[in-house]
């Protein structure tokens, strides 16, 4: 009998035992639910490091900052030309060229030549002269030879062959200058008119300073690229004496185009230097920076620099220019960088030497590398 007691109790107590060794969802004896999760602490983003920038490339020179003015020939020219017929004049008491010139309306210049008149270009009582006729324009303060020639749609180049104009190719108000007949102008075909507004170095180098006053000076050189010029006033040349006759190297290079006739109908009036973009070019001698600018499109930005004794030398394919007109420059003095070749075929320089209107091969004056 007691153990048949002992039995049910065993049996009572057993599905209790087991029950409590069940898991909880919790995974923890005891425990019927699973606490609320916490919601997740936010977190500040982690910033992401940017790359530096590049560094700017550096130079040698620094760089004129100061904006390029507009050249001379901007200022508009009213075209105004008288013709006139030749004639003979007696020379009267207290006559004088000039006198002689403004009573006949002929050029001082032209009249001298017409009867082999010689500096100081003196007249005597009741000599004959002969007046040669033409259309002669005359000149004001300011007016460039390119901005009257384009006033009258021809060539500028001609215009100052027909004057005999000299270095340094400076006009003054007052001055008189025969130009082509109305007639020949208008027989001009459209080609020649288009070719008569297209400018060369030939132009800037004779036609492209203004007119001075009747007794004014040229303005001096300035020390900087800071202080230019103004486009109203002429710029004097340096002296005759100040060049030593030879030219040094405006960068290290291989010559790539000579001077010369190219063969293919064209003529290379310098040399062609190869260089990398951005290679600094230096000045060939000393001088004084007689342009700067794009005007001549073939040479992209160009530099024109005046040294005694009528030389010149010219600089193509510039960029990043470092001069302004009416800069006193020393020879070696970086003056501009080399431009991107364009539709050359290589990065290059156009270099040029001219003695007055005349383009010279540059290698018979450059020093030896």
């Amino acid at each position: 009998m007691a153990g048949t007691n002992l039995a049910r109790l065993i049996a009572l107590l057993l599905p209790i035992a087991l029950a409590g060794c069940i898991p909880s969802p919790t995974g923890r004896p005891g425990q019927t639910s699973r606490p609320a999760p916490r919601p997740p602490v936010a977190q500040a983003p982690v910033p992401v490091p940017r790359p530096a920038p590049l560094p700017t490339p550096s130079y040698d020179a620094p760089v004129a900052t100061t904006p390029v003015p507009p050249p001379a020939w901007a200022k508009q020219v009213t075209p105004d030309a008288a013709t006139i017929s030749g004639s003979r004049y007696t020379v009267k008491p207290g006559d004088t060229l000039t006198r002689i010139a403004n009573v006949t309306g002929a050029s001082a210049e032209a009249i001298a030549l017409e009867n082999g008149l010689k500096e100081p270009f003196v007249v005597k009582l009741g000599q004959r002269l002969k007046i040669p006729g033409g259309r002669y324009h005359l000149v004001k303060r300011g007016e460039s030879g390119i901005a009257i020639a384009r006033a009258y749609g021809v060539d500028w180049s001609e215009v100052a062959t027909m004057n005999h104009l000299q270095e340094p190719y400076l006009l003054r108000e007052g001055q008189r200058l025969i130009l082509p007949s109305a007639q020949e102008a208008a027989n001009m075909t459209l080609e020649q008119r288009a070719d008569a507004f297209k400018l060369d170095i030939d132009d800037i180098v004779t036609g492209g300073e203004p007119a001075l006053a009747e007794n004014a000076t040229p303005a001096p050189p300035t020390p900087t690229a800071t202080q230019p010029v103004p486009p109203t006033v002429a710029v004097a040349p340096p002296p005759p004496d100040s060049f030593d006759g030879r030219f040094a190297w405006p960068l290290d290079g291989k010559i790539v185009r000579n001077f010369g006739n190219l063969g293919d109908g064209r003529r290379n009036d310098g040399i062609n230097i190869a260089a990398a973009k951005g290679t600094a070019i230096m000045a060939a001698a000393d001088g004084v920076i007689a342009y700067v600018g794009t005007d001549v499109a073939i040479y992209g930005g160009l530099v024109l620099i005046r040294h005694g004794d009528g030389w010149l030398t010219a600089y193509g394919h510039c960029e990043r220019i470092a001069v302004t007109r009416g800069q006193a420059v020393r020879k070696g003095q970086v003056i501009a960088y080399v431009a991107e070749a364009g539709l050359a075929s290589e990065d290059q320089l156009h270099f040029e030497t001219r003695k007055g209107r005349t383009p010279v091969d540059p290698r018979e004056r450059l020093s030896r590398r």
